[in-house]
């Protein structure tokens, strides 16, 4: 399961226009072209702090993933 890009702040301010218009998140999913779980995401992140800016990350990246580990 590889890692998704981050969304673009005009991605996320559709679905929010979206949902504000009274699309289902079904919708919204079909219409952007993005996963329902990504959009509910979304979506309830925007209700609990009213916000779609990204936040920086706490920590530094890993270096190697687990999987390289394992080899």
């Amino acid at each position: 399961m590889g890692h998704c890009q981050e969304l673009s702040e005009f991605k996320r301010g559709t679905m929010i226009s979206c949902h504000l218009c009274n699309k289902s998140i079904s919708e919204i999913s079909l219409l952007l072209n993005i996963p329902q779980s990504a959009v509910s995401g979304i979506i309830t992140k925007w209700k609990q702090l009213g916000a779609i800016a990204t936040h920086p990350q706490s920590g530094r990246p890993r270096k190697m993933t687990e999987r390289v580990r394992a080899c």
